[in-house]
């Protein structure tokens, strides 16, 4: 990271900066293309959770090529100066890559989406049945780098 000022370290700071974002950006290398999707997550100690449908071009990228980038933002605020090169803007940020995976198991899959469920309406006893579990496709990246930027 070239801004060392910016940079989190403390795991701590860093769950909270993820626990203050609302999207999570997966980043595929799709034949030479980069897609981009906007997700809602769940996040546990190192690997965030996601759902959705059971088919279509995520779930194939998945299939076809697990490595993914992610970013996720948060408290962006526009800070104005007189001139154009002294704006500036605060906001805490986290980008990092790793390696998707498909939850299979029942148990996992409802984990998955409870934890999804707390960290989008911040209550986590959620029910599931099996119509709702089966109807999703669950998916976990599993974090190999991550690095967290704050300027504030």
């Amino acid at each position: 990271m070239r801004r060392k000022d910016r940079e989190v370290t403390d795991e701590k700071k860093i769950a909270e900066v993820i626990e203050r974002c609302h999207c999570c950006r997966l980043g595929f290398c799709d034949k030479g293309e980069v897609y981009i999707l906007p997700l809602s997550f769940g996040y546990e100690k190192g690997a965030f959770y996601f759902h959705g449908a059971r088919e279509g071009r995520k779930i194939d990228l998945i299939a076809d090529s697990p490595m993914v980038g992610f970013e996720l933002d948060t408290d962006y605020e526009l800070h104005e100066a007189e001139t154009a090169c002294k704006h500036s803007a605060r906001f805490s940020s986290v980008i990092g890559t790793g390696r998707v995976s498909f939850v299979e198991g029942a148990a996992e899959k409802e984990a998955a989406l409870r934890s999804i469920m707390r960290h989008s309406t911040g209550k986590g006893e959620w029910a599931f049945t099996e119509a709702m579990v089966d109807a999703v496709r669950v998916f976990r990246l599993d974090v190999e780098k991550l690095s967290c930027k704050e300027h504030l």
